[in-house]
């Protein structure tokens, strides 16, 4: 059924086969329902500021660390670069404002995902843009035994964020696998577009109502509109993975 996404994905990065032995999956918006919250903080944030800004573009920004959407906002917005202690005390003040807001729930149809990978012996490993301990604290309660702590990937493990692949290739490190046997499940452009950069087999879950080219554009090799659709067909889209090859010669 997706031969045909499988063998395009092939050719564009050059690879024989794609066999996931491990999967690199995003935090908010992907496992949590969370992204309307975080945009909201943002926007009061910097409402805080004197600066007003629409919600979605927050959706747009998601997966680079909070100092680097600060440095991008306020260069956008306020024609200078934050200072460190700026950056440091507003993004302090986001999480309190989200911390503050109703818990945002587990994404329907993520613990299928999750169980249908530990049932066929793929590595999990979180690599989430966040560093909010508010939604890191609860993984263990809400997905238990999904992401031993020695297999996550925050914002204060890397560098560069999300468009930069480093978490991803971060990622792989953790898990020992090569590009080629792996896959990302992502929500958001940017993160989509760190996935396929790191050269994985990116799944984009439309989970934050952008138009749904903006996925594309940024390189997911497939894109669902829903948690729930890309569970029911993930086991679907693994067995293609496993029988579509691509002979190079």
């Amino acid at each position: 059924m997706y031969n045909e996404i499988i063998t395009r994905f092939l050719r564009r990065h050059g690879y024989m086969e794609v066999r996931p032995e491990a999967a690199l999956i995003d935090m908010d918006g992907t496992l949590y329902d969370s992204m309307p919250g975080h945009a909201a903080a943002w926007q009061q944030m910097m409402r805080e500021q004197g600066v007003e800004i629409e919600r979605s573009e927050f959706l747009r920004h998601e997966g680079r660390t909070g100092r680097a959407t600060i440095d991008l906002l306020f260069r956008r917005y306020l024609g200078r670069e934050a200072t460190d202690q700026e950056k440091e005390t507003l993004y302090r003040r986001k999480t309190e404002i989200f911390a503050a807001m109703q818990p945002p729930v587990p994404m329907e149809g993520a613990s299928e995902i999750l169980r249908f990978m530990e049932g066929v012996g793929m590595t999990r490993v979180l690599v989430t843009g966040s560093g909010q301990n508010s939604l890191l604290n609860r993984l263990d309660t809400d997905y238990p035994g999904a992401f031993t702590p020695e297999l996550r990937v925050t914002s204060r493990d890397v560098t560069h964020g999300k468009p930069h692949p480093e978490p991803f290739l971060k990622g792989l490190e953790l898990a020992g696998v090569r590009a080629d046997r792996c896959i990302v499940l992502e929500n958001a452009p940017l993160g989509v577009e760190a996935g396929d950069k790191a050269g994985i087999f990116t799944i984009a879950v439309n989970t934050g109502h952008l138009p749904e080219e903006e996925l594309w554009n940024a390189g997911a090799a497939i894109v669902f509109p829903t948690m729930t659709e890309a569970a029911a067909q993930f086991p679907i889209l693994v067995y293609g993975m496993l029988t579509t090859s691509l002979n190079l010669n």
